[in-house]
């Protein structure tokens, strides 16, 4: 073997959910006897071309997903939507469009819901005033009670629907709800609480798992590793390599796990250490950054790791107004504080290493 050769273990993902476009229409101050807001997605298939599906937020926290006929739907996407999914419904739609254009957004749909009745959303903006985008993290993981991973729903390029020159309808079952209104004005104008993203960029950070791990192969003293999509830098403390950052690369912008202090070599820990250090997630800058603390530790031979977004979300708001909103609606920047993932790493008879890890609720 040679000896300038190590094999790292990296416990650390970062999944990519691919999406289009994003609508979020809420009507929880005229709400529906099921329904408090409708969530269309757009998509693109290798096979289907552009697809579209619509989350039903619901009364009761959980999501009903209707989707068109011949998409791939996966459960297990929903545990970190509100309070878990409720149904998955394949259905024709009777419209599904959905456009950001000069004047702002342009989306109609129209479905039957899983029990018979009629849906309708339309919205069309025709203000020719510039819009004024910005960067946002979604807080879609503040209501998940049973959370498989950290939800990342960076909204690039993300708005509001204006109030003036738009035409704003949910009907449901021939009843007409007024969406939301912001309450306060962005860029000196009224909004609805109807939001955007043209760029959504959905990542989920450390999937629960339980499964062997590859270890990752570098040379002594090698500062760089580029696997598929994924880009690794390391610092080295004699042979002993430890994880600087890892990037992974996608169709909208790079999604990178930093470490303040190097993440350590597990297989070099000594028995009964303990090692801390902080961590920041980011993309684009204007999406701000999540931060928070992580601890190693072995102990009897298994390693444990955990890892809190003790500082929660740390936006850069680029205007006044954001400044205030994000003051006055604490959960924007509260809600990564509330959970914590756990990872158990242990080495089996046969010589490989495996990883049990899960996420919860702290607070």
């Amino acid at each position: 073997m040679n000896q300038q050769t190590f094999h790292f273990i990296n416990p650390f993902q970062i999944d990519i959910d691919p999406m289009d476009r994003l609508l979020l229409v809420n009507i929880e101050n005229d709400p529906d006897d099921i329904y408090i807001g409708f969530e269309p997605q757009v998509f693109s298939d290798e096979q289907l071309g552009e697809v579209h599906l619509v989350i039903g937020w619901r009364r009761d926290g959980k999501v009903d997903v209707y989707h068109q006929p011949g998409m791939n739907i996966d459960p297990s996407n929903y545990d970190i939507v509100g309070k878990g999914l409720a149904a998955i419904v394949e259905c024709e739609f009777a419209a599904a469009f959905y456009e950001v254009t000069d004047t702002g957004v342009q989306a109609n749909y129209q479905f039957a819901d899983r029990y018979q009745r009629e849906i309708n959303i339309k919205i069309a903006e025709t203000n020719s005033k510039k819009r004024k985008p910005f960067g946002l993290l979604a807080p879609m993981g503040d209501a998940a009670e049973t959370p498989s991973a950290l939800p990342l729903v960076l909204l690039h390029d993300f708005y509001f629907v204006r109030k003036k020159q738009t035409t704003a309808e949910v009907e449901i079952n021939g009843k007409s709800h007024q969406p939301d209104e912001l309450p306060l004005p962005i860029d000196r104008a009224k909004m609805l609480f109807t939001r955007y993203s043209p760029k959504p960029l959905i990542a989920r950070f450390n999937p629960a798992v339980e499964e062997d791990l590859i270890p990752l192969e570098v040379q002594l003293q090698q500062e760089q590793l580029t696997l598929a999509n994924c880009d690794f830098t390391f610092e080295w403390t004699g042979r002993k390599p430890a994880i600087k950052s890892i990037t992974q690369r996608n169709d909208i912008y790079p999604v990178t796990l930093r470490f303040t202090e190097a993440f350590p070599d597990i297989k070099s820990l000594y028995e009964n250490s303990r090692f801390e250090g902080k961590f920041e997630l980011s993309a684009h800058p204007s999406t701000g950054v999540i931060a928070g603390n992580y601890a190693v530790e072995k102990t009897k031979g298994e390693t444990t790791i955990t890892i809190v977004p003790s500082d929660g979300w740390k936006p850069r708001p680029a205007k006044l107004s954001l400044l205030f909103l994000y003051t006055a609606a604490k959960i924007f920047k509260h809600w990564p504080k509330t959970y914590e993932w756990t990872a158990n790493i242990y080495e089996q008879d046969n010589g490989q290493y495996a990883i049990s890890s899960n996420w919860r609720r702290i607070r």
